[in-house]
């Protein structure tokens, strides 16, 4: 008789595929940095900002404390698209900030122009800072949340 258990994946196949397919952002945002947006496309790009290898100016980090989506669509500047990552130049409130991800940070990747979407697992996520003193911590009160820049929501556009 044959034993139909499978083995235990050495191999790693389900992180194999998840970086092939992050090859594929890699490949889409160095075409767009390297010829522009070709017709329609444009992209919706969820990551991680406390995630591994994300650099956000700390009031952004503050505003999406979790996880935003940015659209490469009309205004965006300066995209450096490298081995690990890519650094992008958004404009929040009228203001210029750059933003380095890591795709490993990348949680969805959405071409709404064809219907094109990826979902990667959760990566993993930076610690955060040690606090100066609880005792700091106590009397700290969050600033308000303004009305600038909101992130979309992906869910309407995923298949069920």
């Amino acid at each position: 008789m044959t034993d139909d258990t499978p083995s235990k994946d050495e191999m790693g196949y389900e992180r194999l595929a998840q970086e092939a397919l992050r090859g594929v952002v890699r490949s889409a945002l160095s075409r767009i940095a390297e010829e522009g947006m070709p017709g329609a496309h444009h992209f919706y790009v969820t990551f991680k900002t406390r995630g591994v290898g994300v650099t956000c100016p700390p009031d952004v980090v503050a505003k999406y404390p979790d996880e935003m989506t940015i659209v490469l669509q009309h205004q965006f500047w300066d995209l450096d698209v490298g081995v690990d990552g890519f650094s992008v130049m958004l404009k929040f409130g009228g203001v210029p900030k750059v933003l380095a991800v890591a795709y490993s940070a990348v949680t969805r990747f959405y071409d709404p122009s064809v219907g094109f979407l990826l979902q990667f697992d959760p990566p993993a996520l930076a610690p955060d800072p040690e606090p100066e003193s609880d005792k700091a911590a106590a009397h700290t009160t969050p600033e308000p949340v303004s009305d600038g820049p909101k992130v979309v929501s992906l869910d309407q556009f995923r298949k069920k």
